[in-house]
């Protein structure tokens, strides 16, 4: 190990404050030291490689360092560095509004920026809010959202969250929801026959019964279409989503879809209601927007909601709701870029074989003892660690098995993040077939050498 990995490691624990990490154990910690990125591939201070297993917290979408996304972060710098959309617009804000509509779902054609996934779900909430105040139905103020439900750390945002051990210290500041049971194959509430189709048709079923009570009081739905990334990589049965966009338009009720972790291809198509053939009222964007480089959030929705906001000026029907680097020139020829790897690298046509492979690595991992479920959607997977596969207990969440087998990742060249005993697979999209092998291999290994 180098002096100025030593240096560096030094500095990180006196002085840096990591998220979702208990500072006690890290500060005894050497952490890896990461200063450059190729490809697939972070690269530390000493010059060790490790395959990104988790794009960048999922993010990275053509691969860390691409050559035509940093050559457009030069040349925006070189004209613009931030302007702003109070009073003024900037080329790159409107050309990647227009591209953005372009490629979402049909219907969605407005766009409202801000910085990161969070705030793009709480101006969601913000907006069914008010666009129920503007119709005269002041009443429609709740909102419901899911169990195992994770939408970000602001406080809106975790009001309609469902995950206690994240959002349960801070529910004395949080507004009151109407939470649904979300599918869940062999551990939900409403389903002791481990058959997530028969799970999702009694949720289902549920989710009805609770809009018919509360239709006259609520403003929206919010859902993270197709998986519940944070909540353990739930996978929902085919057709859900679509049940929730007639559930929704039946009881008048605003659907939110929350894309912040599933959107720009990760599902396998740029956007996860694409795959159902549905349109959110609102729909929240953000990581993959900029493959992973820079903060940029987006808002969509659709004319209906949007022209609910128009009026005199003396109405005060105006959104008031703003962010000083809203529409960051930088931040937005960033995305600009990124949507053009998209079309000239032909990256959502090659990731059909990509799915294949990874279905065919994880599939043979649910014969393990200590692998209680496998979840895939696209290219998201989750390796479930159980006590016993037979009973399906799990482990306890203090016995850090989950850290424990990332932690043996690194001794194969991997970085892994784990979501408490989940064994996260989310490599960057454009991720070799070679390295996807590579990823597996070294995922296996761990488990196998952890778990016995």
């Amino acid at each position: 190990m180098s002096d100025t990995t030593r240096t560096l490691q030094e500095y990180d624990r006196r002085y840096l404050w990591h998220p979702f990490t208990q500072m006690k154990e890290w500060e005894k910690t050497d952490p890896i030291v990461i200063e450059r990125g190729e490809g697939s591939w972070l690269i530390d201070t000493d010059g060790n490689r490790y395959l990104d297993g988790v794009a960048a917290i999922w993010t990275n979408v053509h691969g860390h360092c691409r050559r035509e996304i940093n050559e457009a972060i030069k040349e925006q710098v070189d004209r613009l560095e931030h302007s702003t959309l109070l009073g003024l617009t900037n080329d790159k804000a409107a050309l990647l509004a227009k591209r953005l509509v372009d490629i979402a779902p049909p219907g969605l054609a407005r766009v409202f920026y801000s910085d990161n996934g969070s705030t793009a779900v709480e101006i969601g909430v913000k907006m069914a809010f008010q666009y129920w105040q503007h119709l005269g139905r002041p009443e429609k103020q709740r909102y419901i959202s899911f169990r195992n439900a994770y939408h970000g750390d602001t406080v809106g945002c975790m009001s309609v969250g469902g995950i206690d051990i994240y959002h349960e210290v801070f529910r004395p500041l949080l507004f009151p929801t109407i939470q649904a049971p979300s599918p869940y194959c062999y551990r939900c509430e409403l389903c002791a026959e481990r058959d997530a189709d028969r799970c999702g048709r009694q949720c289902l079923q549920e989710l009805e019964r609770l809009m018919a009570a509360h239709t006259h009081e609520t403003a929206g739905l919010v859902i993270e279409p197709l998986v519940q990334g944070a909540g353990g990589m739930i996978v929902q049965p085919e057709g859900f989503v679509r049940k929730v966009r007639e559930l929704c338009d039946r009881y008048d009720i605003l659907m939110i879809a929350d894309e912040v972790a599933v959107g720009f291809g990760r599902t396998g198509t740029m956007f996860a209601c694409q795959q159902e053939g549905v349109t959110p009222d609102i729909m929240a964007l953000s990581k993959g927007i900029t493959a992973g480089y820079l903060p940029l959030a987006a808002t969509m929705t659709t004319e209906k909601v949007y022209n609910a906001f128009l009026g005199e000026y003396r109405e005060l029907k105006t959104f008031f709701h703003g962010h000083t680097f809203t529409g960051n020139p930088i931040a937005c020829a960033t995305a600009l870029a990124s949507l053009d790897l998209f079309a000239s690298d032909r990256l959502l046509e090659q990731l059909p074989a990509k799915i294949d492979y990874l279905r065919q690595r994880l599939e043979p991992l649910r014969e393990l003892d200590h692998v209680g479920n496998i979840r895939m959607c696209g290219m998201v997977g989750g390796i479930e660690l159980v006590r016993s596969r037979e009973t399906r207990e799990p482990y306890d969440w203090e016995e850090r098995i989950g850290v424990r087998v990332c932690l043996e990742a690194q001794k194969h060249g991997l970085f892994l993040r784990p979501l408490g005993n989940i064994i996260v697979v989310f490599p960057p999209l454009s991720i070799s077939l070679e390295e996807l092998a590579f990823l597996m291999d070294g995922i296996d290994a761990s488990i196998r050498a952890i778990t016995g």
